[in-house]
Parts: structure tokens; sequence; C-alpha cells
């Protein structure tokens, strides 16, 4: 009798813990970055001017790190940069203008000068965090224009970034390449086909990067967050919506980096319950993302709630 009721506590401590979780459960094990992986170390963020990239930029400075920031718009990286505290901020931070979609050569001179910033270690971490994503559409509305621009940022440009800088990190004998992908790069996301696309691109190149070249120092984290509440869509006044704050979510991807998890998921529920069927029980996780497809993008049409559980049973037809 003991054991059956010691069985039924911990069945209800953990079907709590799922419900209250806010990432995976091995990411949930580990409580705090280790600073020791990141103090002293070159840290090269994509998208830093804003957003995701910007709060890593925060967060990552404050634990010792040397950062390169990166993005577009040199006059929001200097913005970035003044705000910056730590042991090498903001003096000695590095302002490298970027454009992901600008080409092979146009890369590898951003390459060449991230190297030379610090030329007695080179970049230890590449945080591939800039993105393109567009509003949610119907598959069908899907331009080639939005095709292309999407991919050149996500998956051209990365991958280009990617393998122009791994010989330095292969010579050092030691790398590491962070990823900010998405849920959208597990699970079908309705209403984000092309973003979705160029997510599982990425998963499924910077794995098989890991595969290859972990025993020559190369490591890889996946990170794949759900819905994150950013300066994009802070106040929202969509109901129930459930968001992870950018903060939390960035310190959760350096959690995940320094314990050197292969992959993170980040979110709440319902998505991150889609995430686990999905990867555990695809036939059902699939199953569960037919029924919500259609409702989830004419959700997304009305400015409505697009992680909303009620997306299961949409509105009833009239009689």
């Amino acid at each position: 009798m003991l054991v059956f009721f010691i069985c039924v506590l911990l069945f209800f401590i953990f079907v709590y813990k799922f419900l209250t979780a806010y990432g995976d459960f091995t990411l949930m094990s580990k409580k705090q970055p280790k600073r020791e992986e990141i103090e002293d170390k070159v840290v090269w963020i994509t998208g830093a001017s804003r957003g995701i990239g910007e709060i890593l930029a925060k967060q990552l400075a404050s634990l010792g790190a040397k950062l390169i920031i990166s993005a577009r718009n040199e006059v929001e990286l200097n913005r970035v940069r003044t705000q910056l505290k730590g042991k090498h901020a903001p003096d000695e931070v590095k302002i490298l203008p970027l454009d992901l979609s600008s080409g092979e050569d146009s890369l590898r001179i951003a390459v060449e000068k991230a190297e030379s910033f610090f030329p007695d270690s080179g970049v230890d971490y590449m945080i591939h965090n800039a993105a393109f994503e567009r509003p949610k559409t119907s598959i069908l509305d899907v331009t080639e224009e939005g095709l292309k621009a999407t991919f050149d940022v996500n998956v051209f440009g990365t991958i280009t970034l990617t393998k122009l800088l791994t010989p330095f990190m292969l010579k050092r004998g030691h790398g590491h390449f962070v990823v900010m992908s998405s849920a959208a790069g597990k699970t079908p996301a309705p209403g984000q086909a092309v973003y979705s696309a160029s997510k599982y691109a990425l998963n499924g190149y910077f794995h098989t990067l890991r595969s290859e070249l972990c025993q020559k120092g190369i490591r890889v984290t996946v990170v794949c967050p759900g819905p994150i509440e950013t300066s994009n869509n802070a106040g929202s006044k969509v109901p129930s919506e459930k968001r992870v704050s950018s903060e939390k979510c960035v310190e959760l991807t350096i959690i995940a980096a320094t314990h050197g998890l292969k992959e993170a998921w980040i979110s709440y529920q319902p998505v991150l319950a889609v995430m686990y069927l999905v990867q555990y029980m695809p036939s059902v996780g699939y199953w569960l993302m037919d029924k919500v497809g259609k409702n989830r993008v004419e959700a997304a049409e009305k400015k409505g709630n697009t992680y909303s559980l009620s997306l299961l049973f949409g509105k009833k037809k009239a009689p």
C-alpha cells in the first residue's frame, strides 16, 4: 500500500512538473550556467542589434565573455555596445556589421575580421541568432521572394558562415556553434511553412556537422524555443497567449551551451507537449497538428491566439 501511495505521489509530481515546465527535462535539470565556460572566451553573436541577440550580448558580457556583435544596422550595434557591462565590456566589445545574404566572398571577409579581433584565441563560440521570419500565412500564399529571403538568411548565409569559420576552429582543436533554431524546426508550424522548413534544414545540417566533427573538438548546441515574448510582441492583447520571456530564453540558452547540451527545447505548454509527442509518438503528434492546422492559419489572419488548445476544436458550424 505504501509503495502504491509513493508511486501515485510521484506520478502527480511528474504531471505537475510537466504542466508547469518551461523547457525539456534535461535542460531544466541544469540550474545555472557554467561561468568558467564563458569567461574570457570569444563569443560572436549574429542578429545582436535587438531582441534575443541583444539580450544574449548583455548576459554574456556580464559573465565575462569577449564579444563580437554583428547585424546589418551598425548604429544599433553601437547602441547595444554602450549598454553592455562586464569584465571586457563595453570597451573591448567588437562591432562587425554583417548581412548574411551578402554572399560567400563578403562572409569570408567577415570571418577573417572576426578571427583577427582577438588573435590570441580566435572565435570560441559562434551564436547563430540572426533569422528572417515573415507574418504567418497560408502555405498557398508563399511567394518566391519570401522563400528566397528566408532561406538566404536562415539557411544559406548561416551555413556558409559556418563553413568558413569551422577550419579556424579545427586548427585550434575546439569551437562551439550555438544555433537559435525553433520549435517550428521540430514540429509542423501551420502558417509558417517556409520558416519551419528553414529551421528543419538548420537542425539537420548542424546535428550532422556535430556528428562529423565532434571528435575533432567541434561542439554544437541547437536551441528550439517556442513562443517567446520579444519587443515585437510585448504587450500583446491576445488572450491566454503565454510566452517565455526573452531574458529567460537567453538564460536557458546559455545554460544549455555551457553544459554542452546537444539540443534544448524552451517553451511553456501546450507547445512543449506537442514537441514531445512529435519526437516520441509521431503518429499522435502529427494527427494533433493536422487537427490544428487550418484553425491556426485562420487565427493568425485574425490576430488571435495561435497557441491555444481551443484550436483543436475550431468554431462550430452553423446548422
